[in-house]
């Protein structure tokens, strides 16, 4: 059961840091200061749904460490 936990926590680790990778910059950067920003996204529903991925898959990570933790 744990070595199935460890596996699982390993997957969904990996697939957490890609989906965060996934994800668009919020900051304009230095693109902000002379007024050039992007001011409207385009692909909303997209970014939308990968969010809820990402926050589906954290709670996941972080349910498995607290049971991994107990046992």
């Amino acid at each position: 059961m744990r070595g199935f936990l460890l596996i699982l926590q390993l997957i969904s680790a990996v697939t957490l840091v890609v989906l965060i990778l996934l994800h668009t910059a919020k900051g304009e950067g230095l693109g902000g200061i002379g007024g050039s920003a992007k001011l409207f996204g385009s692909q909303k529903g997209l970014e939308e749904g990968l969010d809820k991925l990402t926050t589906g898959f954290a709670i996941l990570f972080v349910l498995i460490s607290i049971v991994l933790s107990l046992i």
